[in-house]
């Protein structure tokens, strides 16, 4: 029964999630303002993509929209990274939801288990990595050669760790395979 106690947590990382969607609508309200000439909405913009120590910019351009849409991204794949989480780790170590057969079920849930959830998870930090780099390169002129080394170096350790969990699952599928042809 101690598998309960899981719950709050489950329940806290949903209320994290509605946190996320309210974020996801409050800087693209702001986009979108911005787009359409209110400065209020141009000044959040550019606080929420300034680089310390960069100029800011002084109109909206293809630079900026495109770091703001990459923010936008992020919160989508943090919150899709959420999702895998609660549902996966709930159905996995608290209780099933009995959804075989829903059409709203997950494709991927009807073969998860922690070793899936887990190539998943680091799979999807791999993926938020990457935005994270990706806005680095994109600003690159405001950071320090060491800053944009190290975000690097962080980068490929997340990554090598993907390839090394997937590796291991990979491994670990294999042999259960053979002990069961073997019996």
């Amino acid at each position: 029964m101690s598998r309960w106690l899981q719950l709050p947590l489950y329940l806290g990382l949903i209320l994290a999630q509605c946190v996320y969607v309210f974020h996801f609508w409050v800087e693209l309200k702001d986009l979108i303002g911005a787009a359409l000439g209110s400065e209020s909405a141009l000044q959040h913009i550019f606080q929420a993509v300034a680089v310390p120590g960069a100029k800011m910019p002084d109109k909206l351009n293809e630079t900026t929209i495109m770091l703001v849409v990459l923010g936008l991204i992020d919160v989508v794949m943090i919150s899709n990274l959420l999702i895998m989480v609660i549902v996966g780790g709930y159905e996995t170590f608290v209780s099933r939801m009995r959804l075989e057969g829903h059409p709203d079920q997950p494709e991927w849930l009807s073969h998860v288990n922690a070793s899936v959830l887990k190539t998943k998870l680091a799979m999807a930090i791999v993926g938020i990595s990457s935005i994270h780099l990706l806005k680095t390169f994109i600003n690159a002129g405001s950071y320090e050669p060491p800053v944009i080394i190290a975000q690097t170096g962080i980068h490929i350790v997340f990554l090598l760790s993907t390839i090394a969990i997937a590796y291991t699952d990979h491994l670990m599928t294999k042999t259960q395979a053979i002990t069961i042809k073997h019996h």
